[in-house]
């Protein structure tokens, strides 16, 4: 393959914040030279906690002579355990709400049958996601209250509460939010800031007093699962009376959301009838879960929590790969980021049939990366063990511009991902697809396809020619081959890709823009603060949910007072709600969408359903916990005060943490001066 020189022109061109001279050395020599481990929100490492199950995934590499195998999963070493494979509940229309979620059974027509079903699953969600306390407490308060309302006690003052303690993960709130509800249909939860508080269900106690606690119960966990196109039926009755209090309380308490009917029970005469009431949802309730459906396919599903770990594989291949093997769709699948392809990586994932907002939650990521073939820059004399410690902790004191990798737009490729985004943003949507199915220079049976599709735009025949392993090509060809080769035939073959995919290549354009933007900010204003900056008046806030009433503006007086210092200042990624800096920064920024045709944008596409809000991003970040020493090949630690380093023999173990959508190679261009 050529070089990618417009690449690395424009690697070439970023700027660092340090000033100390590096030195030279070589990364990624082998994937275990660059492990990758994900932080979670608690702080500690995916792979060392005890009840997480790892799923070992690599590619096994064709044989030189036989370019055209398809790469596979060695399923001989692939060790796959759940960590809790339940049927869990997520809200109706994918809503953040933390009281209302959908049904734990997925086949039954009936709640009795989703009871039943249930049982065991919920059971494992008590014991997976609280602790053996927390369940026995649980279970205890839920007896107290179902003790008290069996031996008639009137509650005395507000009703008692029980806390279930804060669960960060959304999904897995859901999940015990449903799993309490159906076990103990007497009690009810409610979200407080990730809290789940749980409560007496005074409506349920209400309903007892006109029907068994067996109706009142399945009722109640019927209404809690929301299953549509199901039905409730009270048991038959023969008191009219009865009856009508039974739909007057039902229409009063749920009449928004269900629907009460009377029928005349099968083989009974006409003179004294058993009749039944049947509850139903509403319709407007089915056409609003219509509308939900549409935005989240397949609601009612399994959920799995796993690691991955995989060897020299892009995320999207690795995906693709587990997507075939388990039977889904890539889009089942969810994560925090991308990670590199020639390193082992460390990844927390979720594999579902429903598309939540943000599954994957990361706090950061660990790093243990090898450098090796160390030696000094061009014509630099200077002892490099203190060239290394000079770098180490100038970088560490000082950080390194927070640049987006390059492994975000696809490094060595003719086409980068970026190109991608601007066409889609443009709407030119044939072009991106042609920009997607571009060919690289060498001669395999992938590359094959992509010229001949090129020359032809025949979509079947390329089909034919493609290799079964690249998923997201070939799902392209297969809605190209359904609706042609047209705008509104590629927009919808773009919607063979997940949501997920698709936003992908529109941030890839907004992160070179703002890697453009920083080296322009540094070169001009260098670490100064002035008027007409952007500043983040939070210190611990992630940079991707930032929200604009946290941005300052930087005025004339806090310029002449120094009020801020540069590691507070950030640049908006592009979108249509942010605000620009109101300096030569902001004058920068309008003049590079007018170069690339965006002066107009609002950075929505309709057709492709995809919103771009933007967010804001520090100009400098800092490697946290860094520590590194100096270890032979055969890794014997030789860091002994005033040794010479062998420059052959000797590489660079160095281990650092960063914030979530930080780049390792980054950080150490930083650190070595050197780009890779």
């Amino acid at each position: 393959m050529e070089e990618d020189t417009d690449f690395r022109i424009r690697f070439n061109s970023l700027c660092f914040i340090t000033d100390h001279v590096g030195f030279h050395g070589t990364i990624k020599s082998s994937p275990s030279d660059f492990v990758v481990i994900e932080i979670d929100e608690q702080g500690q490492l995916v792979n060392k906690a005890s009840d997480e199950h790892v799923y070992k995934v690599h590619k096994v590499l064709p044989e030189p002579n036989n370019l055209a195998k398809k790469p596979k999963l060695d399923l001989q070493n692939v060790s796959f355990e759940e960590r809790s494979n339940q049927e869990v509940k997520t809200s109706a229309g994918c809503s953040d709400d933390d009281q209302n979620y959908e049904p734990a059974s997925e086949k039954a027509d009936t709640i009795k049958d989703g009871i039943l079903r249930g049982e065991k699953e919920h059971l494992d969600v008590f014991g997976s996601l609280l602790d053996e306390k927390t369940n026995e407490l649980l279970n205890q308060y839920a007896g107290d209250i179902k003790e008290k309302w069996n031996s008639k006690t009137e509650l005395i003052g507000p009703s008692p509460e029980f806390s279930l303690g804060r669960i960060l993960d959304k999904n897995q709130r859901a999940t015990l939010h449903s799993a309490v509800r159906q076990k103990f249909p007497f009690l009810i939860t409610v979200g407080k800031n990730s809290e789940i508080v749980v409560k007496p269900n005074l409506e349920c106690k209400e309903l007892c007093h006109l029907v068994s606690e067996e109706e009142a119960f399945g009722f109640f966990k019927y209404l809690d699962a929301r299953k549509e196109n199901s039905k409730f039926t009270f048991k038959s009755d023969t008191d009219k009376e009865h009856r009508k209090a039974v739909h007057h309380f039902v229409n009063k308490k749920f009449g928004n959301l269900v629907e009460t009917k009377s029928f005349p029970e099968l083989n009974y005469g006409a003179d004294n009838p058993n009749v039944v009431i049947t509850v139903r949802f509403r319709e407007k309730a089915h056409k609003h879960k219509k509308r939900s459906l549409h935005e989240c396919p397949e609601r009612k599903v399994i959920h799995t929590a796993f690691t991955l770990r995989k060897e020299n594989l892009e995320m999207f291949e690795a995906v693709g790969f587990l997507a075939i093997k388990l039977g889904v769709i890539p889009s089942d699948f969810s994560y925090a980021g991308l990670k590199d392809k020639k390193a082992i990586t460390y990844q927390a994932m979720v594999v579902r049939k429903v598309t939540p907002e943000r599954l994957g939650q990361l706090k950061g990521n660990h790093f243990d990366i090898v450098i090796r073939n160390l030696k000094n820059q061009i014509n630099d004399s200077t002892n490099l063990r203190e060239r290394i410690l000079e770098a180490i902790e100038n970088v560490k004191n000082k950080g390194f511009v927070n640049y987006y990798g390059p492994q975000r737009f696809g490094m060595g490729r003719k086409v980068h991902t970026d190109q991608i985004g601007l066409a889609l943003l443009k709407s030119e949507m044939v072009k991106a697809v042609k920009l997607f199915l571009t060919p690289e220079d060498s001669d395999d049976p992938v590359n094959r396809a992509k010229k001949y599709f090129l020359q032809t735009d025949d979509a079947k025949g390329t089909l034919s020619l493609m290799p079964e392993f690249k998923v997201r090509e070939r799902a392209l060809l297969e809605s190209l081959h359904r609706f042609g080769m047209t705008e509104e035939g590629c927009v919808q073959a773009w919607f063979s890709f997940p949501h997920s995919m698709r936003i992908f290549y529109v941030h890839a354009y907004s992160s070179k823009i703002w890697n453009e933007a920083a080296s322009y900010r540094l070169a001009t204003y260098g670490s100064r603060v002035v008027e007409g900056d952007l500043v983040c008046l939070e210190e611990d806030v992630d940079d991707e949910h930032l929200p604009s009433s946290k941005v300052h503006l930087v005025t004339e007086e806090d310029e002449s007072a120094n009020t801020y210092a540069i590691h507070q200042v950030v640049l908006p990624v592009l979108g249509y709600n942010i605000q620009y800096p109101k300096n030569k920064v902001g004058q920068w920024y309008q003049e590079v969408l007018s170069r690339d045709g965006l002066q107009t944008c609002r950075f929505k596409i309709p057709p492709l359903k995809l919103n771009v809000p933007g967010c804001y991003r520090k100009i400098l970040k800092h490697p946290h916990n860094l520590s590194y020493q100096l270890i032979e090949d055969a890794d014997i630690d030789v860091k002994k005060d005033g040794s010479h380093i062998d420059e052959a023999t000797v590489s660079l173990l160095i281990s650092f943490d960063l914030d979530a959508s930080c780049y390792a190679t980054v950080c150490l261009r930083e650190i070595m001066k050197h780009d890779f």
